[in-house]
């Protein structure tokens, strides 16, 4: 039987409003979607911020990892990044959210130099440190989706 349209719209925000279900809180991180092969999209984890060369996620699900020397952009926001394929179901899930979420996009080069990307949601309170070690370490600034999110991260 064939399915409308419409029947796949419905089924796609259904499964992004369940896959987004989980909470990010303190060192925790959530890696929304992005180009990590073999990495489930919604996959709770921890980021490694404190080695001065390689950001690092990891998860009983894989990981990733990048030398902060490959990143070629940042973008934080309470919605997803537009650098990034994912960003267009993040944008779906946030008519459905009544929470404020924060998300930042890092679009780098992987070891073998193929643009890779990934949105992750940090929690609210560890934004700003977060996203100062990512620019001081990678020498790139972020750019903000609005005023908002800017005054969010610098006050």
């Amino acid at each position: 039987m064939p399915v409308s349209n419409l029947q796949r719209r419905t089924f796609l925000a259904a499964l992004c409003a369940g896959a987004l279900q989980a909470k990010v809180t303190g060192e925790e991180v959530l890696y929304v979607g992005g180009t990590v092969p073999n990495l489930p999209e919604a996959t709770e984890g921890g980021a490694d911020i404190r080695n001065p060369d390689r950001f690092s996620f990891h998860s009983g699900k894989g990981g990733f990892s990048f030398a902060y020397a490959n990143v070629t952009s940042l973008e934080y926001g309470q919605k997803a990044g537009r650098r990034v394929g994912v960003a267009i179901v993040i944008n779906v899930w946030a008519l459905f959210s009544k929470k404020r979420k924060h998300f930042l996009t890092i679009g780098y080069n992987d070891d073998e130099g193929k643009p890779q990307g990934v949105v992750l949601e940090i929690a609210k309170g560890r934004a700003k440190t977060f996203i100062t070690i990512i620019e001081t370490r990678s020498g790139r600034k972020v750019e903000y989706e609005s005023e908002e999110a800017r005054k969010h991260v610098h006050g």
